[in-house]
């Protein structure tokens, strides 16, 4: 691999080794729409950096914003296990840290290929063959430094769900969890890798890595032998459902589920939608007014209507609700003039709640109820 530095069209970069790294390399080659371009820097260190006008905002290591674009320009680096769990590195920056020893750190072949500004492809794990045959494997044995590569793992089979995980790196997933690795991952970070992989085209992939590897029991025992979740979470990425559903989805059978919504700190958004879903599933198939005005006051869907209309979405995986019927119920409810009723009751106020309970009973056994 040439030392040299090339020109790369970009004059704050004269004169320096940079290269496009990761995700938007091994997008490319899949064909795929190009998202954000990162990069690393080799041969610099940070004062070269920050004399071209570049802003640092790394904390561990050195990361700098571009002057004009803003994109993110990191220094190669290399890292050492020095502890527990996913904090426990070291890392070393320096002038003489290669690209390879760069792209050795890293979690997957396929996440491991560069290129140059000019287009040359630089690949020394030949990450590029494992793309052309759909197959997610680990870089190399430090893998196992950083659980958090577990759930990468199950993010990227969610994502491309017609790529395969090479059997030892699976392997080695399982021997980090018997080591106890997986043990060490905090909430904040199972949630970050879990919401997107909820959000991939077939995010039961993800559950499946975790549960093959060991790490689903250490990472979210409440879903330890519940059937068919990864049907409905593939069913709901088909309907486009947002995060909130499908997270609900997701924990919908176990009766746990408040309690992990505050063990992994998930938004509150999806943490209501998950307790309110189950009592939805059971409430939509309600034939008479009395049921369906319960279900809906017991939703708060007169006050949040849009988030009632997302349940009822999320529902609809699992069940065969009406929805438009149920939106004209909202509707109806909706439309009752409680301002009114009170007037009309100003001189009985104990009057004001069975009446209005009255008059929305009467606009759901009407005609657009």
């Amino acid at each position: 691999m040439s030392a040299s530095a090339q020109p790369s069209g970009d004059p704050d970069c004269d004169g320096l080794q940079v290269y496009i790294v990761g995700g938007a390399v091994r997008d490319a080659l899949l064909g795929l729409p190009a998202g954000d371009r990162d990069w690393v820097v080799v041969g610099a260190t940070p004062e070269d950096m920050a004399r071209r006008g570049f802003i640092p905002v790394g904390g561990d290591f050195p990361v700098f914003l571009h002057p004009r674009t803003k994109e993110e320009y990191a220094l190669a680096r290399t890292e050492r296990k020095s502890g527990r769990g996913y904090k426990g590195f070291t890392f070393h920056t320096g002038a003489d840290v290669t690209l390879e020893q760069d792209l050795l750190r890293r979690d997957l072949t396929v996440n491991a290929i560069a290129r140059t500004p000019q287009g040359q492809l630089l690949d020394p794990l030949d990450g590029s063959a494992d793309i052309r045959a759909r197959v997610l494997r680990h870089v190399g044995e430090a893998f196992a430094e950083d659980p958090v590569r577990i759930l990468r793992l199950g993010r990227f089979a969610a994502r491309f769900g017609d790529f395969t995980v090479a059997p030892e790196t699976l392997a080695l997933c399982r021997r980090m969890v018997d080591a106890g690795e997986a043990d060490a991952l905090v909430p904040e970070r199972v949630w970050k890798e879990l919401s997107r992989g909820l959000m991939a085209a077939a995010p039961s992939r993800m559950l499946d890595v975790l549960a093959q590897s060991g790490a689903l029991a250490r990472v979210m025992p409440e879903l330890q032998g519940v059937p068919g979740v990864g049907i409905d979470l593939d069913r709901a990425a088909r309907a486009g459902l947002a995060l909130p559903g499908r997270y609900a989805l997701l924990c919908r059978q176990t009766p746990e589920r408040d309690a992990m919504s505050r063990r992994l700190r998930v938004p509150t958004e999806c943490a209501d939608q998950a307790r309110l879903l189950p009592q939805v599933v059971d409430g939509v198939g309600a034939g008479q007014p009395p049921a369906q005005l319960a279900l809906i006051e017991s939703c708060d869907a007169l006050r949040k209507p849009d988030r009632f209309a997302a349940l009822l979405q999320a529902a609809a995986v699992v069940t065969g609700v009406d929805l438009p019927a149920w939106q004209r119920r909202v509707d109806a409810v909706r439309g009752v003039d409680a301002g009114a009723i009170a007037r009309l009751c100003a001189g009985d106020p104990a009057r004001i709640k069975p009446a209005l309970q009255q008059a929305r009973l009467a606009a759901l056994a009407g005609p657009a109820g």
